[in-house]
């Protein structure tokens, strides 16, 4: 009788659809977060694994922060067109305009917590039962504390200390009315993980992972993109560096790396020899030792 083997992205990749497949079973209104970033395009992948061959039966959510790289909304709408799924917008701008948050001021003002509201809402106005995200655990330390499932509360508020069990992989989606759950299906996954299956399914993703040339100005220990939002002192300089960056959010807080890695090749072997988390260079996360968790607490991907 034949033997058969699954190697580790193997494993990792039916885990993750049997979450989705789990997530379409128990919920009625779910969507993907999708920021246009490298975990959000994989679970996206997946997803469409998961279904085939019927088209991806979630609905993609974008919070748009108006200060966005152009090249993800592109992105974004491309595979839009190409899946021929549904997109849902929140938009931070018009929470703005709305007075529902204030924008922030200064040199380091991002809209990033601003998120947390326009995110909260469009759960609200869709009625969302669960939103699924791309976290992963080996990230930032606040995200290693979450479930597959993770439950919110009718705030949209997280308890890292009021989670249910997850024993053999037996996952609990019920929730009271104005209640919702995020779930994690690439949790287990390391940023190698992501980019061996990446290669391994050449899924295609943004320019902006590989090396390229770009205005930046060197902050917080990083490279930031130069861009009409960006507040420069008359200490900083604007420079052309060939950088690629590791992770992606608003074009004000993503912080690039010098890299000659522009092939899929080049990236993993470059990722194998990091010794930084790849968030390393997100300036959203500098703001104390705690930001993220914070952030997650409030109501936060």
């Amino acid at each position: 009788m034949s033997k058969y083997y699954l190697n580790y992205i193997d494993e990792l990749e039916s885990e993750a659809i049997f979450v989705l497949r789990e997530v379409w079973a128990q919920f009625q209104n779910p969507v993907i977060l999708f920021s246009g970033g490298k975990d959000s395009i994989v679970v996206t992948h997946l997803a469409r694994k998961a279904f085939y061959p019927a088209k991806i039966p979630f609905s993609l959510m974008h919070v748009d922060t108006g200060h966005n790289f152009p090249e993800t909304i592109q992105f974004r709408d491309q595979l839009i067109k190409d899946f021929g799924v549904n997109l849902i917008v929140g938009s931070v701008q018009k929470a703005i305009d709305d007075g529902r948050v204030a924008e922030e001021r200064g040199k380091n003002a991002t809209r990033n917590t601003l998120q947390i509201t326009t995110l909260l809402d469009a759960i609200e106005e869709h009625h969302i039962d669960c939103a699924i995200g791309g976290g992963r655990r080996d990230e930032e330390k606040a995200r290693a504390k979450e479930r597959f499932f993770s439950h919110r509360d009718d705030f949209g508020q997280w308890d890292p200390k009021n989670q249910r069990p997850e024993l053999w992989n037996i996952f609990n989606g019920k929730y009271f009315e104005g209640e919702h759950f995020r779930v994690f299906p690439i949790s287990n996954w390391t940023e190698m993980d992501v980019w061996n299956y990446i290669k391994r399914e050449q899924i295609e993703i943004p320019s902006l992972y590989y090396a390229h040339a770009r205005e930046v100005v060197w902050r917080n220990n990083s490279w930031i993109p130069n861009s009409e939002f960006l507040k420069i002192d008359s200490n900083e300089k604007i420079e052309t560096k060939t950088i690629r960056f590791r992770t992606l959010g608003d074009i004000t807080i993503t912080g690039g790396i010098e890299s000659s890695a522009d092939t899929l090749e080049k990236i993993v072997a470059e990722v194998a020899a990091m010794r930084h988390t790849e968030r390393g260079n997100r300036a959203d996360d500098k703001r104390s030792e705690t930001a993220m968790e914070d952030r997650k607490k409030q109501g936060y991907f």
